[in-house]
């Protein structure tokens, strides 16, 4: 009886991932915003409204992976150990994405590139602190929850702002070593060390709430 569904599903999935790698083809050989919805629609052998059922913007195609990285944090809160506190599970999981190699906290040319084009862009500027918002309320709303507060809580949203910042600055500084360097081992290296100095702030400005 799911077979229809399900075949529809994978259709959709398949459709929208086209797109996206099409739209990743053009972004890093023209630059962000030298293409059009039209470039990209071509190139995926899609229509123009084809590629608006599947991304609301042009900037949501750049940043494709962005629901993912989200759903890692939340998931690291849910499922943590009654004994570990919300900020050391975060900080686990940093550590545990690194071993990894995942590809949220990947440090190669291809990533680089990614930084750089954000960096040149002030659509995809203007996206990224969109997101980062967007984020940082719902990381707000994540830890209230596992420390068994009702949302909105003030420390939670204060240690949400302070984690991402934390986070973005490791990330950013990390790349500028991996352009110097080439070296994703020194890179990896800098962000957990940046991750640590930053969660230790953290950890000193929430002491004494349920977050620690």
């Amino acid at each position: 009886m799911s077979t229809a569904p399900d075949r529809r599903s994978r259709k959709r999935q398949a459709t929208r991932q086209a797109i996206s790698d099409a739209a990743t083809r053009l972004f890093i050989e023209r630059g962000f915003d030298q293409v059009t919805v039209d470039d990209i629609a071509e190139a995926a052998d899609v229509g123009r409204m084809t590629v608006f059922n599947h991304f609301q913007r042009k900037e949501d195609m750049f940043f494709d992976r962005d629901a993912e990285g989200r759903e890692l944090l939340l998931a690291a809160l849910a499922a943590k150990p009654p004994q570990v506190a919300p900020l050391e599970a975060l900080r686990r999981l940093a550590h545990q994405l690194v071993q990894e190699q995942h590809p949220a906290l990947a440090f190669s040319a291809r990533s680089a590139s990614f930084v750089v084009a954000v960096g040149a862009s002030e659509a995809l500027k203007a996206r990224a602190r969109a997101i980062r918002g967007e984020l940082e309320a719902a990381l707000a709303q994540a830890l209230a929850h596992s420390a068994g507060r009702a949302a909105p809580d003030a420390d939670a949203e204060l240690a949400a702002s302070l984690l991402l910042a934390c986070w973005s600055t490791a990330y950013l500084q990390a790349h500028q070593r991996y352009r110097i360097s080439a070296d994703e081992a020194q890179a990896q290296a800098l962000f957990l060390a940046r991750v640590e100095q930053g969660h230790a702030a953290v950890q000193a400005a929430l002491a004494g709430t349920p977050y620690v």
